[in-house]
This record gives C-alpha cells, sequence and structure tokens, in this order.
C-alpha cells in the first residue's frame, strides 16, 4: 500500500473531512492485502489457494512437489509457487492472523466514514507479538504499507492528527507510540525510539 494514500486518509481526517471514495479505496486495498497474507501463510502450512481457482491445495512443502489442482488442473512446483510469496512480507504468527483476519471481516459491514477510518487505523497500528508470552515484535504495518520498518515507523509517527480527527484516534496512536517506546529495544534499531517533534 503507498505511504501517499495513508497521508492523504490521515491528512483530511484531521480537518473532519471524510473521503469516502479514498477511505473505500484504502480499505479495499488493505483487505486485498491482508488476504494475500492470510493465503500466503496457509500456502507455507500445506494448504495452498489454486491462483487460478482459489481450490485448496494441499501439500507437505517439498521443494520439487508438485501441486496438483483436482479442479482446475493447474500445476506447479512447491519451488515455484514459493517463490511468488517469498521476499514480501507475506508471514506472521498467528496473532497477527487473528488481526487480519479480523479486519477481512469486519471491513464491509463498516456502514460511515468513521468507523472504516477507525478499523484501517486499529489495523496499521497493530503489532506483531510471540504467541505464548504475549512480547511485541513489530508493528504490522511493515507488512501493509511500503518501506523498511524504521520507515514505516517514521511515516506512522508523521501522520496528522488533528483537532477534528475521528474519536479515537489520537488514543490509538498514543498507545501505538508507547508500544514503539517500550519495545524499540527488541528491534535493535535507535531510530524507531525517537518521537515526532
Amino acid at each position: 500500500m503507498p505511504q501517499r494514500l495513508i497521508r492523504r486518509l490521515y491528512e483530511s481526517d484531521a480537518k473532519g473531512i471524510y473521503d469516502d471514495d479514498l477511505l473505500d479505496e484504502v480499505g479495499w486495498a488493505l483487505r486485498a492485502r491482508c488476504q494475500s497474507f492470510v493465503a500466503a501463510v496457509e500456502a507455507v502450512r500445506g494448504r495452498a489457494p489454486c491462483p487460478v481457482c482459489g481450490e485448496v491445495v494441499h501439500h507437505h512443502a517439498g521443494p520439487e512437489e508438485v501441486l496438483r489442482c483436482a479442479s482446475c488442473s493447474w500445476e506447479s512446483t512447491w519451488r515455484a509457487y514459493f517463490a511468488t510469496i517469498q521476499h514480501k512480507q507475506l508471514s506472521g504468527a498467528e496473532p497477527v492472523l487473528e488481526l487480519f483476519r479480523e479486519f477481512i471481516a469486519s471491513f464491509p459491514s463498516a456502514t460511515t466514514s468513521q468507523q472504516k477510518m477507525l478499523r484501517i487505523d486499529r489495523l496499521i497500528h497493530g503489532f506483531h507479538y510471540y504467541y505464548l508470552d504475549q512480547r511485541i515484535t513489530r508493528p504490522v504495518a511493515v507488512n501493509l504499507l511500503e518501506g523498511r520498518l524504521h520507515e514505516v515507523v517514521s511515516f506512522l509517527d508523521s501522520l496528522s492528527y488533528g483537532d477534528s480527527s475521528t474519536l479515537g484516534l489520537r488514543e490509538s496512536y498514543g498507545e501505538w507510540r508507547k508500544t514503539v517506546d517500550t519495545t524499540a529495544e527488541v528491534w535493535h534499531d535507535e531510530r524507531l525510539r525517537r518521537k515526532p517533534e
């Protein structure tokens, strides 16, 4: 997702203006990205969706194993299939899958501009964390927005939150920033600890 679209969305919200077309463009694009993420994780777990018809192809992830779709006869080696999802920030643990699945399910039911904005905000300010001990590992926005970890954190810090912002956005950002401040050591990146001016 291009950062410029997110920035435009937050700048409009800060002015109390709701651009429904932009909200839909961003929301549906984020939903599609979440769906790609979930599909990639499922594929790695042995349940690869067929790229032609969507049927689930079960496999054991052997590099030369041939995946064959029973519905449409599509086939590929696992190595070739995996290459289409590798190095695209399409992986993560179960907690982030829950966040993405929640967005996939809830965004279509948002009926007001404020509901859409809050769902988008909650998604991009979410975090990966270890399932067993709930330890934060990194922001999920790295999987959703263009840029490296420190660039995405800096970008989220730079978003506009005006007096007219949707109720809850400032609070959401405050919680997000507090989490970044307390977990930056985990990421070993001093650039993340800088607060916006």
